[in-house]
């Protein structure tokens, strides 16, 4: 019988996330909502507390993200657009970056055949990638008034939740604890994570602004956003910026862009995100770091930066179900 139950789950599962990745152009702008509706649950408790009324507290928060928004679409987008521009310039000039290295090592007795260098590794390609990642990311962006305008909805009705809550699974207490335990432990992996990407992204623009890197807005605000991403995202986020300082001035300056990225990310990212993902909201390192790979093959990059509360709302689940609670606790930490 249990194993009867077992298969079933997991065909239930397997269907659930075939529809999730069939469905993910509308899914995503709601997870997003989700995700910023949670990230601005204190400020709302906050201003309840200081007695302005639900209505007035919702409005103060959608017009604050609006102007973010609008900030942020404006500063990515007008540099997308102009690194998308240069990008035939950026070609051409790894492609003579490259062909002066082959030369180099050539002196050395080492012959490397330019053909065979272009067979395997096409500049062009590399920087068309990056602009297609840019692209996309600028694509996301697209919808956000719908994102905000869901936003506005679900700050309106999350008072209510907590009491649905009991009234659906009167039953069931340990269930209303494990999502009361889910909420405070993310808000807490928000703060942190916030906190730590905001520096990260400015960190990292006046880094290559000093330094001299074309776009050094873009590639702040790509480090702020990627660094939400567990484990991988400053490694995703430092790429573009030092095959810039290549193609820029060479391979010498593109070292400090690396010590820059080194600089914030041990400081940061190696001493303090890592208990706290550990620890704080129950997840094993291997699991953060599959979970990763798995919602962003089913969600894109908005699922990687969503990995981790969609982990742990799977988690809760499994959890509060006698016949998979043993994944969970597989799943979990044993800290």
């Amino acid at each position: 019988m249990k194993q009867t139950n077992f298969i079933i789950t997991s065909a239930a599962f397997v269907i659930v996330i075939a529809g999730m990745k069939v469905a993910s152009t509308i899914l995503i702008p709601f997870l997003l909502a989700a995700f910023i509706t949670i990230l601005t649950l204190p400020t709302l408790l906050f201003l309840n507390k200081k007695g302005f009324p639900k209505g007035i507290s919702v409005f103060i928060i959608i017009l604050l993200l609006i102007f973010l928004g609008g900030t942020l679409s404006t500063l990515l987008g007008t540099s997308i657009s102009g690194f998308s521009s240069r990008i035939p310039f950026y070609t051409e000039q790894i492609t003579n970056r490259i062909n002066w290295l082959i030369e180099l090592i050539s002196g050395f007795g080492f012959k490397i055949p330019k053909s065979t260098m272009n067979e395997y590794f096409d500049p062009g390609t590399a920087i068309q990638i990056i602009g297609n990642t840019l692209s996309g990311l600028r694509s996301v962006l697209t919808n956000t008034f719908l994102i905000i305008l869901t936003v506005l909805f679900l700050l309106m009705e999350v008072s209510e939740i907590p009491t649905k809550i009991k009234k659906a699974f009167p039953n069931s207490s340990d269930l209303f604890k494990s999502i009361k335990s889910f909420f405070e432990g993310f808000n807490r992996y928000l703060v942190i994570k916030t906190a730590t990407s905001i520096f990260t992204g400015i960190f990292i623009f006046l880094w290559l602004y000093f330094i001299g890197i074309d776009f050094p807005i873009l590639w702040g605000l790509l480090a702020f956003i990627l660094n939400f991403v567990p484990n991988v995202g400053s490694i995703l986020a430092a790429i573009p910026a030092v095959l810039l300082a290549i193609i820029q001035f060479g391979f010498l300056k593109a070292l400090f862009v690396v010590i820059g990225f080194l600089i914030v990310n041990i400081g940061l990212g190696g001493l303090l995100e890592p208990r706290f993902l550990g620890r704080g909201l129950g997840l094993s390192p291997l699991v953060v770091f599959l979970s990763l790979v798995f919602w962003g093959w089913v969600l894109g990059p908005v699922g990687m930066l969503l990995s981790v509360p969609l982990t742990m709302i799977l988690k809760i689940a499994l959890e509060n179900n006698s016949n998979t609670k043993w994944i969970a606790i597989i799943i979990g930490s044993d800290k």
